[in-house]
């Protein structure tokens, strides 16, 4: 039932992250379905899972018209991300976009423009700075003092329909881009330090994608304060389940790392509730005294009770309606996702180049 304060919001693309989204608009008071948009059928599933009852539309311009939304979700591939936002948010309607804003710096920063001058909310889905042990983590990682050293890689053995789903993304970016904003604006936060230099190595593993494409990249990352981070990322089914998981920092008083041990095992690697899940924090701390003993055992910060991908996801939403209704300023929100987008395109140009670039 609509209540009169409801926010309409129109779905646009009802895969992986779009039908996770719809599930926490479906569930939760405040906001009400207007719409299912997808090219195929995955709007009619989805609506089928949600109960029915939603109107389905396979052409966004007419969703639009149609439906009269307040705000946007969109989870479509990266390369309609800035039509689409701008496109709603010139109708006067908040957006929620899932990660990357854009698929290149300049729309990246348009949508950011247009939202402004319009005066409406956009929140990008940027998942784990909702996750309260991903939160911990980088809090953490303040205590270590500088420079840090920060590891991480999230490799996806895909198959069946994932493969799929990974070789369009490749079509608009790399792995380093797409999956590689996350970490690098978890990287940044971690700092708080200013990336002037970014260097990158990518390689092609399969004749299944575009020529000039690729679908293994590592990244390098230096930053001002003499930080340095490292991450990688591989889509496809060649890619070894026991490289899905390293997320570290280390500094001069120790270390803190996250330890999945069910999610970095086998076998979990395309399951997106894999991606966030943490389990365990570890805390190692350097002091060592004459002896050259440790001076305090490493410390173990238990995480069982954390929050699953679709509660985060309603975290999301949360946040998304709090925005609207509360008139929250999101422009630096805004800076960070236009910051990490720079970095992973500057890292893209640096596998393509061959070439370190300076930022």
């Amino acid at each position: 039932m609509e209540r009169k304060n409801d926010i309409r919001v129109l779905v646009v693309g009802c895969g992986n992250m779009g039908a996770s989204h719809a599930q926490a608009y479906h569930d939760m008071a405040g906001f009400k379905i207007c719409g299912l948009v997808s090219r195929g059928d995955s709007n009619e599933r989805l609506n089928e899972r949600l109960g029915g009852g939603y109107p389905c539309y396979s052409d966004y311009t007419t969703a639009l018209e149609a439906t009269n939304p307040h705000a946007v979700c969109i989870s479509t591939y990266p390369d309609t991300h800035e039509e689409y936002a701008i496109m709603a948010l010139d109708r006067g309607c908040h957006v929620f976009i899932e990660k990357p804003l854009a698929n290149t710096v300049e729309g990246a920063k348009r949508v950011a423009e247009v939202a402004k001058r319009a005066d409406k909310k956009l929140v990008v889905g940027y998942i784990l700075r909702y996750h309260p042990s991903w939160q911990r983590f980088v809090q953490l990682s303040g205590q270590l003092g500088k420079p840090l050293v920060m590891r991480m890689n999230l490799n996806q053995q895909s198959h069946g329909r994932m493969w799929d789903v990974h070789r369009n993304l490749m079509e608009s970016l790399s792995p380093i881009v797409d999956c590689g904003v996350h970490y690098i604006d978890v990287m940044c936060q971690m700092t708080n330090s200013r990336p002037t230099q970014v260097n990158a190595i990518g390689a092609r593993l399969t004749e299944d994608i575009p020529q000039g494409n690729y679908n293994y990249g590592q990244l390098q990352i230096r930053f001002e304060d003499g930080s340095v981070g490292w991450y990688e990322a591989g889509w496809g089914p060649m890619i070894s389940e026991t490289a899905f998981f390293i997320k570290d920092v280390i500094g001069p008083k120790g270390s803190v790392s996250i330890v999945a041990k069910e999610a970095g095992g086998g076998g979990h690697s395309d399951n997106v509730s894999a991606h966030t899940k943490t389990e365990s924090l570890r805390v190692h701390h350097a002091a060592i005294d004459d002896n050259n003993a440790f001076v305090k055992p490493d410390e173990w910060i238990d995480l069982k009770d954390e929050p699953d991908h679709h509660e985060l996801c309603n975290r999301e939403q949360a946040f998304f309606l709090e925005a609207i209704r509360s008139d929250l300023d999101l422009d630096e929100l805004t800076q960070h996702a236009v910051d990490s987008l720079r970095i992973a395109i500057a890292c893209d140009e640096s596998v393509r180049t061959g070439e370190p670039v300076d930022l």
